[in-house]
């Protein structure tokens, strides 16, 4: 077992509880969640309930000391409607603050954070389906089309700036200071993980929507391609982007043959290696959806296998 000790958010969600089994074979775990719920998975810590989102940090910060690398999976669920949904979703911004924060304060080298698909999840919906865009990149400006996903860009946009080192933008008088931001000590290295379908496929979920399905399959991350990705962020020593800054945003999917997602960061930097794909793993429910098939889309477009 590694000596590292590992703070993970979200302990008692769904993706959580594919990790933890791998993690806990090589770290000493710290578990928090926002909501108090025993876990079915032998010698591990107890889930400690946290509130993340409050603004006295002093009630959590303690977790953060001699910690060498928080997973963060927290978030809270949205109950509104479209329009409605920012006001969970600033909840969930402020909470990746705190954990940056608190990072930051208690000098933990480095942050792994679940971003989403959904932060540039524009490209999949208006350019991905119509053909107009092959592959979507890590680097491309984050763009979305619903607050989901505006919370998951603005983690990592805060997420350089916490990597880049924080820099007052004005002097004490209130004059705008003329000190160029830099990377320096006061610091936290940043992994954001674009995590795509983390769930096994079936095609009874779908309901004869073959275009969801088609679209999964290119999605799909498997447990082990996932527990892969989130130790090599863990240990990659350098994660440094050709400006020096140790921020990183990788796509978590497996080597899917319809992938529309680059995996290029997490291959070039990481030396992530997935070793699964959704074309093999689910050619027998492949098979049944499309085989002889052709089907037009929710998208509107003709598709075939």
């Amino acid at each position: 077992m590694s000596n590292k000790k590992i703070l993970i958010t979200g302990a008692s969600g769904y993706v959580a509880a594919q990790l933890i089994p791998a993690l806990k074979e090589k770290y000493e775990l710290i578990l928090l969640d926002l909501q108090s719920k025993s876990l079915d998975i032998p010698n591990v810590p107890k889930v400690q309930t946290v509130d993340l989102t409050e603004l006295s940090r002093d009630k959590y910060e303690h977790f953060f000391r001699d910690v060498d690398c928080v997973i963060h999976l927290s978030y809270k669920r949205r109950k509104g409607l479209g329009l409605d949904d920012f006001f969970v979703e600033k909840e969930n911004v402020n909470m990746a603050y705190n954990v940056f924060r608190s990072a930051l304060e208690n000098k933990v080298p480095r942050v792994v954070m679940a971003s989403s698909n959904h932060a540039a999840d524009w490209y999949e919906h208006n350019l991905i389906h119509k053909k107009e865009m092959d592959m979507v990149e890590p680097y491309s400006l984050a763009l979305s089309d619903n607050f989901y996903g505006w919370a998951k860009a603005t983690y990592e946009h805060m997420g350089f700036l916490f990597a880049n080192g924080v820099v007052d933008f004005n002097s004490g008088d209130g004059r705008e200071s003329h000190i160029k931001p830099q990377h320096n000590s006061q610091s936290v290295e940043v992994v954001m993980i674009r995590i795509g379908a983390p769930r096994e496929l079936r095609l009874s979920q779908y309901m004869g929507d073959l275009a969801e399905f088609k679209r999964d399959l290119g999605a799909y991350l498997s447990p082990r391609d996932m527990c892969q990705l989130v130790i090599k962020s863990i240990e990659t020593p350098d994660i440094r982007n050709e400006y020096g800054i140790p921020w990183l945003v990788v796509y978590g999917i497996s080597d899917n043959t319809r992938a529309f997602w680059s995996l290029g960061s997490a291959r070039r930097v990481l030396g992530y290696n997935p070793e699964d794909d959704s074309e093999v793993k689910f050619a027998s429910e492949i098979h049944q959806a499309f085989s002889g098939a052709s089907y037009l889309d929710k998208k509107g477009k003709l598709g075939s296998l």
